[in-house]
């Protein structure tokens, strides 16, 4: 590959002096904890208005949030979860850790989101929940999910951690009738480090998610009158404060990611071997969390180097992710009839995927067309000297 000078990409997380007010706001209210600070109220309305929810919870991580909204959703031991097998793995461990199956069921080999047809095919008496993950902020067939849900009279759980302001339709997640959950970890579209929430649309079941979410206790209790079952999982003031501030300018950012992307799959397309994340009309706003693309037939070990020398070349460049049924941490807690192998024979896309998918942090996309064009010209040089 010939010596080219690394594209400078904008840094993440990003911030301005909105966070630096918000953080000494939170500071300086004196509470710095949810019960008896605004900041946490504040930006669960906010949060919940942005994505057309009636209720938002804001907790401790993403994982914690499907966690909570498992737990609240009747999953436990004895129960199964439906969740892709191309995926983080906080959507399966999520159910395993309240002693539920996760039971992983292939993607489309185009949008990497789950295939409904797999999913209908996986529901049994014991199916207590659907888990669509909206892969890299595109969001799954929510038209399709919603049928089979309706159908088998088994609820979705939008997995919506890659698809912070996505809409489906033009309806927000918060507006197609499921729960959802989100992340706020350190790389994703709006951060404050670590923070999670959980979307609601029914009052009984947020209260009872509050409930939960706060070691059982209510509001106003003085007594310490733990209600129900649950873990302390609240968001502190200071993280909601700055997370008040990345959802400010989370709308102009997903704009300028998805026109960027519009340039970069393209360039993408172009070079021989490459195969961009495809899309669906019907996702009429893409969050863009990842930029995705495969290499088909290449082997994982191959995609693993491509991958280091693409960081070496100066790229944020991440292999895909592990098939969630070739992890180690899968089989702790999964169907004692079931192999890998098992698994693998019905998740061939998934198989593919796991092992020719690269992606780029989404910081890419928010970078001027010269780094695109310097971007997709280190890919492909990389890929013809290997």
């Amino acid at each position: 590959m010939n010596a080219r000078q690394a594209p400078e990409f904008p840094p993440w997380p990003q911030y301005d002096q909105s966070e630096r007010d918000g953080l000494i706001r939170a500071l300086e209210q004196g509470q710095w904890w949810r019960m008896g600070g605004s900041e946490v109220d504040s930006f669960e309305r906010e949060f919940a208005e942005h994505h057309g929810a009636e209720h938002a919870l804001a907790v401790t991580n993403g994982t914690h949030a499907l966690e909570l909204a498992l737990q609240c959703m009747g999953v436990g031991p004895g129960t199964e979860v439906i969740v892709p097998a191309f995926t983080f793995i906080s959507s399966s461990q999520a159910a395993q850790r309240l002693g539920a199956v996760a039971v992983p069921v292939d993607v489309h080999p185009d949008t990497y989101n789950i295939d409904v047809a797999a999913a209908a095919a996986a529901v049994t008496p014991r199916t207590r929940v659907i888990m669509p993950v909206h892969m890299a902020g595109l969001m799954a067939d929510m038209d399709a999910l919603a049928k089979l849900s309706a159908d088998t009279g088994v609820p979705l759980l939008q997995d919506a951690a890659h698809a912070h302001g996505a809409r489906w339709q033009g309806r927000r997640v918060g507006e197609l009738g499921t729960v959802a959950t989100f992340s706020f970890q350190n790389g994703k579209l709006m951060t404050a480090g670590e923070g999670g929430a959980v979307l609601f649309g029914d009052t009984e079941l947020y209260e009872t998610a509050f409930l939960r979410h706060s070691c059982g206790r209510p509001r106003d209790d003085r007594r310490y009158h733990h209600r129900i079952a649950g873990s302390n999982l609240r968001l502190n003031e200071f993280s909601a404060s700055v997370l008040r501030a990345q959802l400010r300018r989370l709308d102009e950012q997903i704009a300028l990611r998805d026109e960027r992307w519009t340039l970069l799959s393209r360039l993408l397309g172009a070079i021989d071997g490459v195969v961009p994340q495809g899309g669906d009309e019907r996702a009429d706003r893409n969050s863009h969390y990842m930029a995705m693309f495969r290499v088909p037939g290449i082997t994982e070990e191959r995609r693993n180097a491509l991958v280091d020398r693409l960081v070496d070349a100066g790229l944020p460049a991440f292999a895909g992710f592990r098939a969630i049924y070739r992890t180690d941490a899968f089989w702790e807690v999964a169907a004692p009839d079931e192999t890998v192998d098992a698994v693998a024979a019905r998740c061939p896309n998934t198989e593919a995927i796991s092992r020719d998918s690269v992606w780029l942090h989404h910081r890419v996309l928010l970078a001027g067309e010269p780094e695109l064009h310097a971007t997709a010209e280190i890919i492909a040089d990389t890929l013809a000297a290997a």
